[in-house]
């Protein structure tokens, strides 16, 4: 749920869902269409097909007990290096690397003195930051969420608070006068894009009871081609459904 999106609509967000599906075996039973609806808006729908489909795996192959394993975490659905490594190092107290924005930029800037990380994570990458873990320590594990905190709140992108930051006197960037990468991140629009019009078709989809023929969905874009590429995107990712009468509902 944290994936691209702010903790402060995350949060209100989760705790309905733990109140509704406190297990895993909850989430593995309820409908699809209903997990659909209680992701909401949260963005990425598809990720809560994939959270579903690994509710249910691991219901089937471990018990209903998540996995601390690293590859059995990955071979899940939509779980890749950084949800596994969150998953061990919070729910299973492992010391595990998660490179998020925030950890990313504390390193390049503290021990490479760089303003920004590269826009992939690069194996040399993960390989640092690795090592920087203190592995002998036995809360070696907070080690990932002090650091994410630290960059959410003091080393932040824009407006770092250097005057109060306690590695001040450590920082390879602050060190070299705050140098500014010459790469420039390119933020695309949202306002009429193909993922405004899947995310208006969601809605419309998540508030009906019933299934909708394809004219009721005209209104989430005056571009004919628009709609019928954005429909058909979200039926290619298993979020919509088509009936035998020819209907759109989410998956059931």
């Amino acid at each position: 749920m944290l994936q691209q999106t702010q903790a402060a609509r995350v949060a209100i967000r989760w705790q309905e869902w733990v109140d509704r599906w406190p297990t895993v075996t909850d989430v593995a039973r309820a409908k699809p269409a209903d997990v659909l609806r209680m992701w909401d808006r949260l963005g990425y729908p598809s990720r809560a097909l994939r959270l579903h489909e690994s509710a249910n795996i691991i219901v089937d192959k471990f018990d209903g007990i998540v996995p601390s394993d690293d590859k059995a975490l990955q071979h899940l659905p939509g779980v890749g290096h950084y949800t596994a490594s969150a998953v061990r190092a919070f729910a299973f107290h492992q010391p595990a690397v998660m490179l998020d924005t925030n950890v990313r930029r504390v390193i390049c800037r503290v021990w490479h003195g760089i303003d920004k990380p590269a826009p992939a994570v690069s194996v040399a990458e993960r390989t640092f930051a690795q090592s920087l873990i203190p592995h002998r320590s036995p809360n070696a594990w907070q080690w990932a969420g002090a650091v994410m905190e630290f960059g959410a709140l003091v080393c932040t992108a824009s407006k770092p608070a250097c005057e109060h930051c306690p590695l001040r006197s450590n920082c390879n960037w602050r060190l070299a006068g705050y140098p500014k990468s010459e790469s420039k991140s390119v933020s695309k629009k949202f306002s009429g894009s193909d993922r405004q019009v899947r995310g208006n078709i969601m809605k419309m989809l998540r508030e009906s009871s019933k299934s909708l023929p394809k004219l009721a969905l005209q209104d989430v874009s005056q571009d004919k081609g628009q709609r019928d590429r954005a429909l058909a995107a979200l039926i290619d990712d298993g979020l919509v459904e088509v009936t035998r009468a020819g209907r759109y509902r989410l998956p059931q």
